[in-house]
């Protein structure tokens, strides 16, 4: 099982998203375990779980649900539901990226082939709906309808958003500012990393009296301070522990906030020999043409400038919180709902 780092967050948070995670993790693999998919197959359908990630998706609906008095049993199988949606995206996205290494071990499709992991994310993804109808005996009817309405935009939104980095790539865009990837962002990140699963937590506990909409904008703030770290880590994270390629975003050819701040502040030179080197594809890109590109970034301070907008971004996350959780009883679940934003921005994985 993953190893989770200190933070300025603090102990209690992390034990309590290891004890988030754990939980879900325990029914997950009984949800595998109860469909007896060929065996084969629920071998593999279990590798990126297991693999134990952050489980941070889950942990923040488990946490909202009981912040707002709402049970962990009434919220579990939409957890367990959204953990299954995130493993299922990864060994999709991890296709799409070419990406070698996922939670420190090669990808599916480095392992056995894109076949087998397309075929993998597929079963994945029909898993999920398996505790989502679960629901129905937990939480009734309408709490259920309304939670496959929450995934479904979920899945649309994320969709859309890895649609739009992807052209980005393919037709080697480079007219973009930062609002650019805020709302590619936006759509590949925030709904199912931060946004859907404090939207259903609160929708569980509350049977939708809890105004969603304040869940969205914190949960859009949280998200995009999320991604830009995680960006930020990509390119600045040493030794094995980050757990994914380093600098795999350079040889993927993705925009970030660090590369986007460098194409508008470096010479035209410098900006011409950069667009040459991410248009290649990543076969034909080299660790030198890599290390061009960070120490560029270095120069011109680009990660410093992602590291700044990510804190601005987790303070206007804040600000939503403390609105939204304004009348939410002290609690551990409040508790960690509110040092989810400096995780989120410290954190080191």
């Amino acid at each position: 099982m993953a190893v989770l780092e200190k933070s300025v967050a603090g102990e209690p948070f992390l034990r309590h998203l290891v004890q988030y995670r754990d939980t879900v993790m325990v029914q997950m693999e009984e949800t595998i375990s109860r469909r007896r998919f060929h065996p084969v197959l629920a071998r593999r359908l279990a590798e990126y779980p297991l693999r134990a990630g952050k489980g941070l998706r889950p942990a923040l609906c488990l946490a909202t649900c009981q912040a707002f008095g709402g049970s962990l049993d009434h919220a579990l199988p939409s957890a367990v539901a959204l953990e299954l949606f995130h493993n299922a995206f990864l060994v999709h996205d991890d296709i799409e990226d070419e990406s070698s290494h996922r939670r420190g071990l090669p990808t599916i499709h480095e392992q056995y082939g894109t076949a087998i992991a397309i075929n993998v994310g597929d079963a994945l993804n029909v898993l999920s709906m398996t505790p989502l109808l679960e629901n129905l005996e937990i939480i009734g009817l309408e709490r259920t309808l309304r939670v496959f309405r929450e995934i479904e935009q979920m899945a649309r939104e994320s969709v859309e958003g890895q649609a739009m980095e992807l052209e980005w790539v393919r037709s080697n865009e480079w007219q973009l500012s930062d609002r650019h990837y805020h709302v590619m962002t936006a759509k590949k990140t925030c709904w199912y990393t931060c946004i859907t699963p404090c939207r259903i937590g609160a929708l569980i506990a509350t049977g939708g009296r809890a105004d969603l909409h304040d869940f969205t904008k914190f949960g859009y703030y949280l998200g995009i301070a999320f991604q830009i770290q995680d960006d930020v880590l990509n390119l600045a994270a040493e030794g094995d522990g980050y757990g994914k390629e380093a600098a795999g975003d350079i040889w993927e050819g993705k925009r970030t906030l660090m590369l986007l701040q460098l194409i508008r502040t470096c010479t035209p030179k410098e900006r011409a020999g950069i667009v040459r080197i991410m248009q290649k594809p990543r076969a034909r890109k080299t660790q030198r043409d890599v290390t061009a590109i960070l120490g560029l970034m270095d120069a011109y301070a680009s990660i410093d400038y992602a590291r700044s907008a990510s804190r601005t971004f987790a303070a206007r996350a804040r600000r939503w919180l403390d609105r939204t959780v304004a009348a939410v009883p002290v609690s551990p679940h409040r508790a960690f709902l509110e040092a989810t934003i400096d995780y989120v921005i410290h954190r080191e994985l």
